[in-house]
C-alpha cells in the first residue's frame, strides 16, 4: 500500500518547527551531530515477514485485522514500514512460509519499495504438509540419518530460493535438543549436528555468510544442542571462514552479560548479526528497548567500539534484524517502535566519548567510566534519529503519521478483519 508522500511532507511540515527547536538544542552540544545524522541514515534494519502478522501464545491469538495474507503483501507492509522510518529497507524470509511463486515479479515487487532481501531462514522446527519423516526428535542431530538428511535438503532448498532472491546469508536456528535427562547423546548430538551443517556449508555460494543462531531452551526444556554462543561459536570455527554466530537478545537465560558476548564474538570475527527484541523473563519477543533499554545502549557501545576497532561499516558490517511476536499491539505499529528503539541506542552509542571513556578505563577510574555512559544514555537522541528519517525522506513521527493515516484501517478495508498472515 504506497503512502502518497505529499501527505508525509504534509506531516512533516507540522511538525517541522518542534522538532528544528529540539534538534538545534542537541547539536549545540554535539560536536558531531551532523556525522550521526548521517550514519543513522545510512542504518538499516530488516524486517522478518513472519513479524507482520499478529503473533500469539500458546493460549490464544488475538488478530487485529488487515494482515497479510501473502508474500506480496508481506512486501507492501515492509514497503510501508521503510516509506515511514526510512530505516527499514529490507525484508527476511522464512521457508516455507513464504516460498516465491514468481522470483522475478518478487523480486520487481521488492524494488518497487526499494527493499532487498536479507539472510533467509530455515525452518526444521516443525513439520510442514506432506513431509515424509517428522522432527518431533530433533533435525541436524537426530539419531536417525535419513531425518538429517532431510533437514539438511531443506536447506540447501533454503538456499536456491535465497539465491534466487538476491540474499547472501543462510539462518539456522535449530530446536533440536532434550527436554529429559538420559534421552540424548549430548557429544553425539553435537557431532552430528556439526556433520549435518558441514554438508550445508558445503552448498553455500562464496560471497554467502552461514549464520548460526543459539537459544538456551524452548521447546526442549533440558538440553539445547545449540544452547549458547559457545557452541555456535565453536560450530562455526569448525566449519570455516563463512559461517558466524546469530545473537537474538531473547536466546539467554537470565542477566547474561550479551554485550560482552558480543565483544568477544567481534573481536574474534565471528559475530554475524542480530536478532533484536526484548524480555523480562526469558524469550518473550517483546518490542526492542522496551524493557531494558540500557542493555540495548550497552550493546550497541560494544557494536560501535568493536565495529570501529575492526574497520566494519557500521550499516553493512553485520545483520541486523528484527525478530518479535506480537500479541497486543499492531504489528506494523511495533515494528515502528521496535526500529526507533534500535536507531535511538546506535545514536547513543555514537554520542559516547570514546577517547574520554578509553581514558578512564586505563586509569581505573570506575566512578568516570560510569558517568561516561550514562551522559551518552540520557542524552535525548531523538532529534538526531528524526532528522535522519527527515533527510532520507521519512515521517518526522512515523507512529502519528500511521494513526493520523489510519494506515490499519485502510489495511482491513482491503483485506479483511479475520486475515491470517503465513506461519501463523
Amino acid at each position: 500500500m504506497p503512502i502518497n508522500a505529499k501527505l508525509i511532507e504534509d506531516h512533516n511540515e507540522q511538525q517541522a518547527t518542534a522538532h528544528r527547536r529540539k534538534l538545534d538544542f542537541i547539536k549545540a552540544d554535539l560536536a558531531n551531530a551532523d556525522a550521526i545524522i548521517q550514519k543513522l541514515a545510512a542504518f538499516n534494519i530488516a524486517i522478518p515477514s513472519w513479524a507482520l502478522g499478529t503473533g500469539g501464545t500458546r493460549f490464544g491469538r488475538f488478530s487485529g485485522g488487515g494482515e497479510p495474507r501473502n508474500l506480496e503483501e508481506k512486501i507492501e507492509d515492509v514497503g510501508l514500514l521503510h516509506e515511514l522510518n526510512r530505516s527499514s529497507g529490507a525484508i527476511s524470509l522464512h521457508i516455507p512460509w513464504d516460498i516465491p511463486e514468481n522470483y522475478a515479479n518478487i523480486k520487481a515487487l521488492a524494488a518497487q519499495y526499494e527493499l532487498k532481501f536479507d539472510a533467509v531462514n530455515s525452518n526444521t522446527f516443525q513439520d510442514q504438509p506432506g513431509q515424509a519423516l517428522s522432527y518431533k526428535f530433533g533435525s541436524l542431530h537426530h539419531v536417525d540419518a535419513k531425518v538429517r538428511q532431510q533437514a539438511v535438503e531443506h536447506n540447501i532448498e533454503v538456499i536456491r530460493h535465497g539465491v534466487a532472491l538476491g540474499s547472501k546469508a543462510l539462518t539456522v536456528w535449530l530446536a533440536d535438543g532434550s527436554s529429559f535427562p538420559g534421552q540424548l547423546n549430548f557429544r553425539k548430538a553435537f557431532q552430528r549436528t556439526l556433520e549435518s551443517l558441514q554438508e550445508i556449508y558445503r552448498a553455500l555460494p562464496a560471497d554467502w555468510k552461514l549464520l548460526i543462531e543459539y537459544k538456551a531452551f524452548e521447546p526442549s526444556f533440558y538440553s539445547t544442542t545449540i544452547g549458547d554462543w559457545g557452541q555456535s561459536f565453536t560450530l562455526a570455527n569448525k566449519l570455516g571462514p563463512q559461517a558466524y554466530t546469530l545473537v537474538d537478545l531473547g536466546h539467554h537465560l537470565a542477566n547474561a552479560n550479551i554485550e560482552q558476548i558480543v565483544a568477544l564474538l567481534l573481536m574474534e570475527g565471528k559475530l554475524g548479526g542480530f536478532h533484536f527484541n526484548d524480555s523480562k523473563y526469558a524469550d518473550d519477543d517483546l518490542t526492542a528497548g522496551s524493557i531494558k533499554p540500557y542493555q540495548l545502549f550497552l550493546i550497541f557501545n560494544e557494536l560501535v567500539e568493536g565495529m570501529d576497532a575492526r574497520g566494519l561499516d557500521h550499516a553493512t558490517g553485520l545483520g541486523w534484524m528484527i525478530d518479535a511476536s506480537h500479541n497486543l499491539k499492531d504489528p506494523l505499529e511495533d515494528l515502528l517502535q521496535s526500529v526507533e528503539a534500535i536507531m535511538i541506542a546506535y545514536a547513543q552509542a555514537l554520542v559516547v566519548d570514546r577517547h574520554a571513556l578509553v581514558k578512564a578505563q586505563e586509569q581505573n577510574d570506575v566512578v568516570k567510566c560510569q558517568e561516561i555512559l550514562h551522559q551518552a544514555f540520557r542524552t535525548d537522541v531523538r532529534p538526531l534519529v528524526a532528522e535522519a528519517r527527515l533527510i532520507a525522506g521519512g515521517a518526522l513521527d512515523p507512529i502519528a503519521f500511521f494513526r493520523a493515516s489510519e494506515v490499519r484501517k485502510s489495511l482491513i478495508d482491503r483485506r479483511g478483519a479475520k486475515t491470517v498472515a503465513t506461519g501463523l
